[in-house]
């Protein structure tokens, strides 16, 4: 009964002249049609967001570079990320060179270049308008709250409260420990060199001394020598992170990711030295490295500044002075050799001083004295690094508009970034500016020693390397006790003056 029902309302439901299957073939098709058009809109639709925020992202570049050198157009969303990974000395000597301000984009992070000496200056000294950004991923490297990125009254007062680090006095404390690690090295390269007829490289070995002596500098007898081979192994991974713009997510594998976990390792044995310092000065202990300098220091009732420092803010600092000078003064210090014995003439006078200054004692420990009776050999280094400076720049961030020139305003949140090289290069101050020229320093009326504002080696301003002292005195203790006692060659090859 219900299936007859059934067939009857069926077969009311369609006209008797139409087919039932001619019913199916009339109406199917319409729903593959609704697909492909709403597909076909979505597909149109994408396609116009991404060509609007493509071209957006050009009128933005445009706009904010306006008339300053560089190209017109930028490469979509990496811009010159290609170049920022592998980069030349070649390459920023153009881009140098296209004007005293000039713009690029990485990864639309708007950057603007100053070559000349008056803009590079300008960004160094103004704090309200820019801060030391180093690097992008500086940040996430050396933590955000890093004493590093502070700026204004709160930088100067933190800075004022390190300035004991590196009065004379604590500068003669770590003389005679950078000394002697020094010697400890200098016999082992010499002990290697016995064992091979062929040339050794000298970058890494250079580099693993720069970073021994520091770590004991710093943290004395409160770091073992397991922590410090580990500190200087890993941190090879964060020297490779250092491109001006890196990938901007710290993901597993990349060059980011490496450097933070570098950074973790570091930090767990400074702060485990902190830790050892203070309990060192509190059971009356004399002050042996910097951390026991800055311990004690903090433990003077005269003392008028902070006192509460944690374990890990005093291994921050640490970390930044690392950060600040490892690669520098290992870059320094691999070009002081390479100046000193690529010109024979120059190394004679280096020796000549030293047996004035030693008088034929060579295992008297060096004083503060003996090394300000090292005129030419100081005047060297110091030519040796305006001729190839350890750091070519230095970048900063806009935290506003920045009038940096009567015609051109920074946009807020840019990179600016101050040139060295042009300043340490300048003809008019520095005569023959490429040629390793030491006794331009050693007169008191000469170009070079009239015009200090060009010799930024060391930066300008707030923010200037608060170290500069200690850097130079240990490469000038290196390349004395080496001319001293060790005989050196140079095999020189097609990339000897390659800037890497």
């Amino acid at each position: 009964m219900s299936a007859n029902l059934k067939d009857a309302s069926l077969a009311a439901a369609m006209p008797s002249s139409t087919p039932f299957n001619s019913l199916y073939n009339l109406t199917a098709p319409a729903f593959p049609s609704l697909v492909q058009a709403k597909s076909a809109t979505w597909l149109y639709t994408s396609a116009a967001i991404v060509i609007s925020l493509l071209a957006l992202e050009q009128i933005v570049y445009r706009y904010k570079k306006r008339h300053l050198p560089g190209d017109k157009w930028t490469i979509p969303i990496i811009g010159k990320f290609a170049d920022s990974m592998s980069p030349s000395m070649q390459g920023y000597k153009k881009q140098w060179d296209s004007g005293a301000l000039s713009a690029i984009s990485v990864f639309n992070i708007f950057i603007v270049m100053a070559s000349s000496n008056e803009f590079s200056r300008k960004i160094l000294n103004s704090p309200s308008y820019a801060e030391p950004c180093l690097v992008h991923s500086a940040k996430q490297i050396l933590r955000p709250e890093n004493w590093v990125f502070l700026n204004g009254k709160e930088h100067l007062s933190y800075r004022r409260g390190l300035n004991g680090l590196f009065t004379r006095r604590a500068l003669g404390m770590y003389l005679s420990i950078q000394e002697s690690i020094t010697r400890k090295h200098l016999t082992s390269w010499l002990d290697t060199a016995s064992k091979s007829t062929e040339a050794l490289p000298i970058m890494m070995t250079a580099r693993h001394l720069n970073m021994d002596t520091s770590l004991h500098v710093f943290c004395g007898k409160h770091i073992s020598e397991e922590a410090a081979l580990e500190i200087s192994e890993k941190y090879w991974a964060i020297t490779q992170s250092l491109e001006l713009v890196n990938f901007p997510l710290a993901l597993p594998g990349t060059k980011v990711y490496k450097a933070i976990q570098a950074r973790k390792v570091a930090l767990r044995w400074l702060e485990l030295a902190a830790k050892r310092s203070k309990e060192s000065i509190a059971s009356g202990s004399e002050p042996e490295c910097m951390l026991d300098e800055w311990v004690q220091i903090l433990n003077d009732p005269s003392y008028k500044g902070r006192r509460e420092f944690s374990d890990l803010e005093m291994a921050m600092v640490l970390f930044s002075f690392l950060f600040a000078s490892q690669d520098a003064m290992s870059s320094g210090l691999i070009y002081g050799f390479q100046h000193m014995v690529d010109n024979p003439e120059i190394l004679a006078k280096i020796r000549a001083e030293q047996d004035a200054v030693r008088q034929g004692n060579y295992e008297k420990p060096l004083t503060l004295e003996m090394v300000d009776q090292m005129p030419y050999l100081n005047a060297f280094v110091k030519e040796s690094m305006r001729v190839k400076p350890p750091v070519t720049m230095v970048p900063y961030k806009t935290l506003k508009p920045f009038p940096i020139s009567d015609d051109y305003t920074v946009p807020a949140n840019s990179m600016v970034i101050p040139s060295f090289y042009n300043s340490l290069h300048d003809p008019s101050v520095y005569p023959e500016p490429d040629k390793l020229d030491p006794e331009r320093w050693l007169s008191a009326e000469g170009s070079a020693s009239t015009n200090p504002k060009n010799y930024i080696v060391f930066g300008s301003g707030p923010h200037r390397c608060i170290g500069l002292e200690y850097a130079q005195m240990n490469i000038v203790l290196v390349l004395a006790t080496a001319a001293a006692l060790m005989d050196m060659e140079h095999e020189i090859t097609p990339l000897s003056e390659e800037v890497e």
